[in-house]
């Protein structure tokens, strides 16, 4: 049986990323000016969500491992729906209260996602131990270079479509139903590969020193992301009072990102996947460390920022998977319950990010879309912003400076 091409992994992960955090960066907005949902209740739901996770995101690896054979079905089905609870979260006048609505929409969504994307990192190891050595961290630049494309696009085209309809996100839900069939029809063949003999098991897993230490540095990698996710547009529109320019400071944002992907898996090759971790990292903490100093008008800074930690994300995301999918090929290789704990520590920063930040900003005053909000909460957003992530970064670096990564534990 023939393998999809990588261009259909990459294909893939756009369509993956376009649903996942671009809805942090958009939904709670939406919701906020629309329909006049408190940021602390969006912050509650969205935690409570990611909540149902913990049970979740490992149930659904083991899904993933057991409909195998059948795994060609589970995958139409799960994309279709992922792209009606995104119509329903953006298309659709809520037809009831609209937090209910927004949490029963983002409910299958998430769903959808967790099994979508567990299922195709975990297909992904199976794909890279075919394509020989250094195979994880190639399959994982043109996967990474996808999915932060679809990012790029995910992020900035509900800006670009409120010049060409006045239903600028029903448009967006439509034309992500078109990409979800297209990368689904791309990935056909992939999903009827053999499978390797046995259950990855979340408890061998887990059992793992290697794999225990990387989901660690994951959860905390991931958190300024999160952190800088949430808070991206009511920093560009209130901190640096520049309206209007969310869309363009997003797409070089991830435009950065996704350009560098592939260079960061060159230098894994060169000088080996943890040094080149470790100089994403840095350029990551002296990016946001100039961002604490911005205020009214810094958005020529704020956009050389953009650019530079950018390519720091690309680093995060090419590399670490790779790194993990590497471990998982070792112990593993199955990956579907692995990549349910990868899963889950991936997006329970975005959702820890949501129920901490928000009402921290709504107690100390801060009026989205206002000019209105005192100078306190504009110091407090500056500082959640860009000193938070920047510690946090530090943490995630001693974590990985501690951790043993060679060609003995990771391949």
């Amino acid at each position: 049986m023939r393998a999809a091409p990588l261009p259909g992994y990459a294909l893939f992960a756009a369509m993956l990323a376009g649903a996942g955090l671009p809805i942090y960066i958009h939904a709670p907005k939406v919701y906020v000016d629309q329909y006049g949902v408190g940021l602390a209740a969006l912050g509650a739901v969205l935690f409570g969500l990611r909540l149902l996770d913990v049970v979740q995101d490992p149930v659904l690896g083991w899904l993933s491992e057991r409909l195998h054979r059948w795994r060609p079905a589970a995958v139409a089905g799960a994309v279709v729906l992922l792209a009606a609870s995104m119509a329903g979260l953006f298309a659709v006048t809520p037809p009831v209260a609209p937090l209910l609505w927004f949490a029963l929409t983002l409910t299958g969504l998430f769903t959808a996602f967790s099994f979508l994307t567990i299922t195709f990192y975990a297909q992904g190891v199976a794909r890279a131990g075919r394509m020989g050595p250094g195979g994880h961290v190639r399959l994982a630049a043109w996967r990474e270079t996808g999915a932060l494309l679809g990012v790029s696009a995910a992020a900035v085209a509900p800006t670009l479509l409120m010049g060409v309809t006045d239903a600028p996100f029903a448009a967006f839900a439509a034309g992500f139903a078109v990409l979800a069939a297209i990368a689904a029809v791309a990935m056909r063949r992939d999903w009827t590969l053999p499978a390797a003999p046995g259950h990855s098991d979340w408890r061998r897993v887990l059992a793992d020193p290697v794999a225990r230490r990387l989901l660690l540095l994951a959860l905390v990698n991931a958190t300024p992301v999160a952190v800088t996710s949430t808070l991206f547009l009511f920093f560009v529109e209130s901190r640096l009072e520049a309206p209007g320019l969310e869309g363009p400071l997003l797409l070089l944002f991830f435009l950065s990102a996704a350009a560098s992907a592939p260079f960061w898996g060159l230098a894994a090759r060169r000088v080996g996947e943890k040094p080149a971790l470790l100089a994403g990292m840095g350029l990551s903490i002296l990016a946001f460390g100039f961002a604490t100093l911005l205020g009214p008008g810094d958005t020529l800074p704020f956009a050389a920022i953009c650019l530079a930690s950018g390519a720091a994300l690309g680093a995060d995301m090419t590399l670490l998977p790779a790194i993990f999918a590497a471990r998982m090929a070792r112990i593993a290789p199955n990956a579907g319950q692995a990549f349910g704990l990868w899963s889950f520590v991936s997006k329970f920063t975005l959702a820890l990010a949501a129920v901490a930040l928000l009402p921290l900003l709504q107690g100390a005053g801060f009026q989205p879309g206002e000019a209105t909000s005192p100078a306190r909460a504009l110091v407090v957003l500056s500082l959640l912003y860009a000193a938070l992530p920047c510690a946090l970064k530090l943490v995630a670096v001693a974590l990985l400076v501690a951790t043993p990564l060679n060609r003995e534990t990771i391949g």
